[in-house]
């Protein structure tokens, strides 16, 4: 009898699967990266002092990383957004971050360059 039990449990479990609302997942997708004339215009709100957090809401995540001179000074932290074949000739955007405590940065200086 308890062999039938689980077999008619096991029989009614796909149907119960079936009526359960289905679960959400979230995108595995990144947002929108933005245009070389949205980031251009966007990069005039960099402002010294900006965390990196902020700066990623403004301009997203960047392409490359890189810490310079990371000894004991704590050295800079620099950010590279890049846009191949921008329109204009300044391609890449590099943001420099200092340390102001060993797990906090904030934004020392930016430039335009070609890529």
């Amino acid at each position: 009898m308890t062999r039938l039990a689980a077999l008619l449990l096991l029989a009614a479990l796909p149907a119960s699967l079936a009526w359960s609302p289905p679960a959400v997942a979230q995108s595995s997708k990144p947002a929108a990266a933005l245009s070389a004339t949205q980031a251009e215009r966007k990069s005039v709100e960099l402002k010294q002092g900006m965390s990196l957090e902020d700066v990623e809401g403004l301009l997203g995540k960047p392409r490359r990383t890189a810490l310079k001179n990371g000894g004991s000074g704590g050295g800079s932290l620099q950010w590279t957004y890049a846009w191949p074949g921008a329109a204009s000739s300044q391609g890449t955007l590099n943001v420099l971050f200092g340390p102001k405590t060993p797990d906090q940065w904030y934004v020392s200086g930016w430039e335009w360059s070609t890529y």
